[in-house]
């Protein structure tokens, strides 16, 4: 393909909104064409979606809203009930900020504010929730910017300044585009064609609305962009987890987190801090109390945003009568579901109660060849040793014949005496005369 130039046009909110009018996708919270949208189901599933994917957002989205059908109903429910139907989605500061703002929006008589700015002053939502939410539910002109579309415009105008610093020119270059009379039907068509033609890997160019004007699809570089900085992950770090099992009803020792930090009011086994040099043959010094701890085989992993984490797991049974350590409480097995476990915790209970072991390591490389198995008798019985063979008999040797010596060569003439005559010649024997026919017939 010849390469883009300058005097060609850029990309066109016309040819995207084309595309998007017949490949749009259906989605529980997407308002069908011709529908005026829901405010709550906007906010609610852009809030779910940040950092998730689709495909896990839809059934916690379906059930979210069956428990709590309207923003009044969210606001009304104690928290634990809030956190107990997000576990799982992660990032569980979106869920408290969730209920924080749905107080507020309940408090204005269940009305969100219809602009960018208004929104942003509710708690948890930024720049992009306020941006998609104004644009897909209000039909404000406003830029709704996340990793999808992010993608899209690097790509299209092949900006080469990395993330996050190219971030402004984005939001500037999509604010550029965004048609003032479907500025829903925009924001949700860049999201559409971030998730389903300009992905990651192997973008799909040659079904793509932009592909003409798209910069680095002329360059054939589309799947380095967008450019990013790489964050180091941080240090590996290490814990315990303790599963107190209680015979009779089989309850769960649990507690709750602490508000601030990480995973933050939600449920978990109690455990030992996490620790880059934890001890963990010194685990038990961390244990909510006394009781005969086994160590379970394998580990649990799991990766936040900023560390990977290993847990050791220790289960034990303890007696009906058992003291609750202060702060803890037991949780039938039945009623776990109803705890805000968040997804980590429940690898631990999933483990404690059907314990895998750790996979083996296959070495990399060429695999080396084994010997042939020995038979099963040789590493037992002693190697059979073979008698030497008897001594050959002993041979006199036979001197060797000495050779004859030659007769002398005759005297050469200088040998001669001086009154010599000549040297006597050589007798030969004379042959056998053949006998001719005549002499056979006489």
């Amino acid at each position: 393909m010849p390469a883009r130039t300058e005097t060609e046009p850029g990309p066109s909110a016309a040819d995207l909104l084309a595309w998007y009018d017949r490949h749009r996708r259906v989605l529980p919270w997407r308002a069908l064409a011709g529908t005026m949208p829901d405010p709550y189901r906007v906010w609610l599933s852009e809030v779910m979606l940040q950092q998730t994917t689709i495909a896990a957002v839809r059934p916690y989205f379906e059930r979210f809203l069956t428990r709590f059908p309207d923003v009044f109903a969210l606001a009304a429910a104690p928290e634990e009930a809030v956190m107990s139907a997000w576990a799982g989605l992660g990032y569980y500061s979106r869920a408290r900020n969730l209920h924080a703002c749905a107080k507020a929006v309940a408090a204005a008589e269940g009305r969100f504010p219809d602009t960018a700015e208004g929104l942003r002053r509710l708690p948890g939502i930024g720049a992009y929730t306020a941006g998609a939410i104004a644009a897909i539910a209000f039909g404000r002109p406003e830029a709704a910017v996340d990793g999808n579309v992010e993608r899209v415009l690097s790509r299209a105008y092949a900006i080469e300044a990395p993330l996050p610093g190219s971030r402004p020119e984005i939001r500037r270059l999509t604010q550029a585009l965004v048609p003032p009379d479907r500025p829903g039907d925009f924001a949700q068509a860049l999201m559409d064609l971030g998730a389903t033609i300009c992905t990651p890997k192997r973008p799909a160019c040659a079904l793509c609305p932009w592909m003409r004007p798209c910069h680095a699809r002329a360059q054939g570089t589309q799947e380095t962009f967008p450019h990013k900085i790489r964050v180091a992950k941080g240090a590996l770090r290490r814990g315990a987890a303790f599963v107190a099992i209680r015979s009779g009803d089989e309850a769960v020792l649990l507690r709750t987190r602490a508000p601030e930090g990480l995973l933050g009011n939600m449920a978990e086994p109690p455990g030992s801090a996490w620790d880059p040099d934890y001890d963990v043959a010194a685990a038990l010094l961390d244990a909510p109390l006394d009781a005969r701890w086994r160590r379970l085989p394998g580990l649990v992993r799991h990766g936040f945003t900023h560390f990977p984490l290993e847990l050791t797991v220790f289960s034990a049974r303890v007696a009906l009568s058992t003291p609750i350590p202060a702060g803890m409480r037991f949780t039938p097995r039945a009623a776990l579901d109803d705890e805000p476990l968040p997804g980590l915790m429940r690898k631990v209970l999933a483990h404690a109660f059907d314990p895998k072991p750790e996979p083996e390591k296959k070495p990399r490389g060429r695999p080396k060849k084994e010997p042939p198995p020995m038979p099963l008798l040789a590493a037992i019985e002693p190697p059979i040793s073979m008698p030497d063979p008897p001594p050959r008999p002993l041979v006199r040797a036979v001197p060797k014949p000495q050779p004859k010596p030659a007769p002398a060569p005759p005297p050469d003439a200088d040998d001669l005496p001086e009154d010599a005559d000549e040297p006597p010649a050589t007798v030969r024997p004379k042959p056998p005369a053949h006998r001719t026919r005549s002499a056979w017939k006489r």
